[in-house]
């Protein structure tokens, strides 16, 4: 819903307001100002309360920092999950079996084509067709609808079968996990798999066919980078600019600002130099190169280049990881052999530990101090919405500037399309954006 009012018979002033923005989760709103024929002021909001999440870990035992941390999110609870258990690992000096990592990596290949099915099919790809939701596109095209129904239930069930669930996982814990699944269950993924990496690839083609508005940004690109794969689960911090740290590193080089106007921080490079990109943008230009032949064929084929700088092609961006994801979880599920015990011993204690692993949305970094009896003294967590907070203001302010001669409810479409290429998980609702341009 939406309406504009104007000051006077001149015109002089206008207001637009969208009352309730879909296909994001959480609530904010965006303020533009022009004046002039410029933008004056332009603020993306994030109003929902805060979850105080560290708080509610503060005295709590380290063995409960995963799944409380889980509940952050409903659609990416394995990379709290994970990052949660990482960091307990590095402050107790526990060292996971190479079994126990890769199955690690096969549930996180699980959310990521779970999430990113979610956001592409579901979620962004209406903006480019001029459709409200999904359910207009399952009346105009419902092949592609089923298709990505059965493709996001195929990361749903990889969830299931490792995790124990298909939201908030119950068999992960830290060190491992209580059971390992057994190699039949297991082995029962890998013809859907087969189906699911061509299912990706007819939808990374099919949207890289879309009308994308001509707009790019030299991003700095954050992201974390693995010797031997595509990061998912681990790796060091590395960034377009040169920058490689060890994760222990990471608040010497980022940090988090709290700005009036939204209750979300705004993560900050500590240095100065502007907003940062986490995401699938900035893994694909990162590690481009550590894609699979075939990703990086059908990126081509798609209307990507080795480095994409357009944040309107995220949803190409997003389908090409899950190709991948999808042959990567094949990898992992054609060589499983069940992990022996299936979690490491850990030992209570003091310590302080760092995890970062890559969500569906950017890196999400964990740091916790442990005292002497292994409980909880200080918690901190960083989500990639945090961080692109900043970026999405400055991807707003260049696009409000690029079509200033754009209609009201024109400008007001581009503005929600140009929020949703980040698919912000401001929390686990439905509507965030309330809308208003002024002009003077």
């Amino acid at each position: 819903m939406s309406d504009a009012t104007a000051a006077g018979a001149s015109g002089i002033a206008k207001t637009i307001k969208v009352d309730a923005l879909a296909r994001v989760e959480g609530e904010g709103a965006l303020y533009v100002r022009i004046k002039d024929g410029a933008v004056k002021d332009i603020k993306f909001r994030i109003f929902e309360p805060p979850r105080f999440f560290e708080a509610l870990l503060r005295g709590r035992m380290f063995s409960d920092a995963p799944d409380i941390t889980a509940r952050i999110c409903g659609i990416c609870p394995v990379a709290y999950i994970m990052g949660a258990s990482h960091a307990m690992e590095d402050a107790l000096g526990v060292m996971p079996s190479p079994a126990i990592g890769d199955l690690r990596r096969l549930l996180y290949c699980g959310e990521w084509i779970e999430s990113h099915v979610l956001h592409a099919a579901m979620l962004h790809a209406p903006d480019f067709l001029g459709l409200d939701d999904a359910l207009q596109l399952a009346k105009s095209n419902r092949a592609v609808v089923e298709k990505a129904l059965a493709l996001k239930k195929l990361g749903n069930d990889i969830l299931e079968v490792i995790g124990g669930r298909a939201v908030h996982p119950v068999n992960t814990r830290v060190g491992g996990f209580y059971k390992a699944p057994a190699p039949a269950a297991v082995a029962a993924l890998a013809d859907r798999l087969r189906w699911g990496a061509d299912a990706a690839q007819d939808l990374a083609l099919l949207f890289g066919g879309f009308d994308f508005p001509d707009y790019e940004y030299d991003y700095t690109c954050v992201s974390l980078r693995h010797p031997d794969v595509y990061a998912i689960e681990a790796g060091r911090l590395v960034s377009n600019r040169g920058l490689d740290i060890a994760l222990a590193e990471f608040f010497d080089h980022f940090g988090e600002l709290h700005v009036a106007h939204s209750n979300a921080l705004h993560g900050v490079m500590t240095d100065g130099s502007g907003p940062y990109l986490v995401g699938p943008i900035a893994r694909y230009n990162n590690n481009y190169a550590q894609l699979s032949e075939r990703a990086r064929d059908v990126a081509k084929q798609a209307g990507l280049g080795p480095v994409c700088n357009n944040p309107y092609r995220s949803i190409v961006v997003r389908m090409v990881e899950t190709l991948y994801a999808c042959e990567e979880a094949l990898r992992l599920a054609e060589a499983y052999e069940p992990p022996a015990p299936p979690a490491a011993d850990v030992v209570p204690g003091p310590g302080k530990g760092y995890g970062c692993t890559e969500a569906p949305r950017g890196i999400c970094f964990h740091h916790y101090v442990l005292d002497a009896e292994g409980r909880i003294v200080t918690a901190t967590i960083v989500p990639p919405t945090a961080q692109n907070q900043p970026q999405i203001e400055r991807d707003l302010l260049g696009v409000v500037e690029a079509n200033m001669g754009m209609a009201d409810d024109d400008l007001k479409w581009r503005c929600e399309q140009t929020i949703r290429n980040y698919d912000p998980c401001i929390s686990c609702a439905t509507h965030f954006l309330d809308l208003r341009v002024e002009r003077d």
